[in-house]
């Protein structure tokens, strides 16, 4: 698969997450980048990363969502 098309699955993916959809494809760029690096200096996969990553931004959008529903 190619790397925009990749970039788009994951786009989408964050939008399902609570991305704002606007800002989805810049964030998915940004976070294939960030994967990149953290796997290389933590001697880990790219998805390891990229799992890592994606668990840490749905806990952010699931505590904005408490604090706007409080």
């Amino acid at each position: 698969m190619s790397e925009p098309a990749d970039t788009l699955i994951l786009a989408k993916l964050l939008v399902v997450m609570g991305c704002p959809e606007a800002k989805s494809t810049e964030m998915a760029q940004q976070l294939a980048k960030r994967s990149e690096q953290l796997a290389k200096e933590r001697n880990q996969s790219q998805a390891e990363a990229m799992a890592y990553l994606l668990n840490l931004m749905k806990q952010g959008w699931a505590a904005q969502e408490k604090a706007d529903a409080d």
